[in-house]
């Protein structure tokens, strides 16, 4: 815990309605609410959130402090509890030592010598979607979010599972879809109708979650009996990885529902936000073709004209790394981050109360003045090495901080290296209309409402 000041005061409360407080307008627009509460208050704000006060947090140095100083005092906020409901006791939901545990046993599998193996799987899906671009009709828009969602989730199907899983893995998009909405919905809602109940959006959710779990099931029995049939049957994936780790006191491995939570939060966690970052990114270059010719030329500097990226040569895509920084602080796909304080915490002379929920929102750090010069505007010069260095760590959160920083992060940027450079080596992009406009839309991840669709062509130094 912080040391207490010799005089403390509650957070300044933000205006709301009777019974509702402040739910309607954080509902009604999530981020422009935050924005507002930004503008307004300097380092913190308590607002109230279907009957619970709740704090919202402002500046780096807090975020640092209850992500990674003082993070013991915390845990994540029953807002996870909805997750946990489908991901189950994974990494993403579970806490204390167990969680300390699991973190320990799945850590060596994203090991930077391990993702070196992958680089060639990345590049070898990016360039089936390439394949089928090609053949594309340049004058008909393109579903760019259908393409990144259905690429990275036949990237981290590779990664988990190495082995043609296709058939099984068929339609998994879109209940890992229902699933989403209903966690949203859930997390948004006054009043949430219990499970046992079969409404449509309970049984949508249901069928969703049965049809995911049987399949990771199935994959997970399939290869322990193939490891009992040949026990020297080596993958270089995943999956082996988190079957093969023991405990280092115990040397007890992983149980078949360990690995399915695991299994199913890497699934989920390594799908829909990285295909949301490229998709937003991809947005970006759109409205800025000469941040893509930039792009371009590395790509083809460093790759070539028709070279594979390797681990080390992806790693030499500097720029098109600022890139993806840039876009993940402009809509970073966990914009919001919960947190219960276990006991009293001070901010400043405030005192956050015990059992109280505390609010980090990358969303608003990344946009914050004072971190940001002009936040709003898109320049991936932000992210060279010296600008780096000038800025609180604590100002740029895209994978979370402090102990539970994102465990597959350096998987997810090397992905987003590979697969943007090679689409944009190979094509240029276009809005549908000039100044086109397409909204964030903040569910449990940041989305292009009603997904993003962009013109595609093939570029002239292709």
């Amino acid at each position: 815990m912080s040391s207490p000041p010799t005089s403390f005061r509650r957070l300044p409360a933000h205006p709301g309605l009777p019974l509702v407080g402040n739910t309607w307008q954080f509902v009604k627009d999530p981020l422009g609410f935050l924005r507002q509460l930004q503008a307004r208050y300097e380092r913190a704000v308590r607002v109230s959130l279907v009957g619970r006060d709740i704090t919202v947090l402002f500046t780096a140095e807090d975020s640092r402090q209850v992500l990674q100083e003082n993070n013991r005092n915390y845990q994540k906020s029953e807002a996870y509890r909805v997750l946990a409901i489908f991901l189950g006791n994974g990494l993403l939901t579970s806490e204390g030592d167990f969680w300390r545990r699991q973190r320990k046993l799945a850590q060596p599998a994203f090991y930077k010598q391990r993702l070196a193996l992958m680089a060639d799987m990345m590049a070898q899906q990016t360039q089936q979607l390439l394949s089928d671009w090609q053949t594309h009709d340049p004058a008909q828009p393109r579903n760019i979010s259908a393409d990144m969602l259905g690429l990275t989730l036949n990237i981290v199907t590779r990664a988990l599972f190495s082995t043609d899983v296709g058939e099984r893995v068929a339609g998994i998009s879109a209940a890992l879809d229902d699933i989403m909405h209903y966690a949203d919905h859930a997390l948004k809602s006054f009043v949430q109708v219990p499970l046992k109940y079969p409404t449509p959006r309970n049984v949508r959710f249901r069928k969703a979650v049965a049809k995911v779990e049987a399949i990771i099931y199935d994959i997970i029995q399939n290869r322990r009996q193939q490891k009992i049939k040949y026990p020297e049957l080596r993958y270089d994936d995943l999956l082996d990885m988190l079957m093969d780790a023991r405990d280092e006191e115990t040397g007890e491995s992983m149980s078949d529902q360990q690995l399915r939570d695991e299994v199913t939060t890497i699934f989920m966690a390594g799908h829909e936000t990285t295909a949301n970052a490229l998709s937003w990114a991809l947005y970006l270059l759109a409205q800025h073709p000469d941040v893509a010719a930039r792009v371009r030329s590395e790509a083809h500097e460093v790759l070539g004209e028709a070279g594979v990226p390797t681990f080390d040569s992806a790693r030499r895509l500097t720029y098109t790394l600022q890139v993806v920084q840039e876009a993940m602080r402009l809509y970073p796909p966990a914009w919001i981050v919960g947190r219960r304080a276990l006991e009293v915490d001070y901010f400043g002379e405030y005192e956050q109360p015990k059992d109280g929920i505390v609010l980090v929102s990358p969303y608003l750090l990344h946009r914050n003045q004072n971190y940001w010069d002009r936040p709003d505007v898109f320049d991936p010069e932000r992210f060279s090495e010296a600008a780096s260095k000038a800025r609180p760590s604590y100002a740029y959160l895209p994978f979370g901080g402090g102990p539970r920083l994102c465990i597959g992060n350096n998987f997810a940027l090397l992905e987003m290296q590979i697969v943007l450079a090679l689409l944009v080596r190979a094509f240029d992009f276009q809005l549908l209309t000039s100044g086109h406009h397409v909204a964030p839309e903040p569910m449990v991840t940041i989305r292009p409402q009603g997904g993003l669709r962009l013109r595609i062509r093939t570029s002239f130094k292709h």
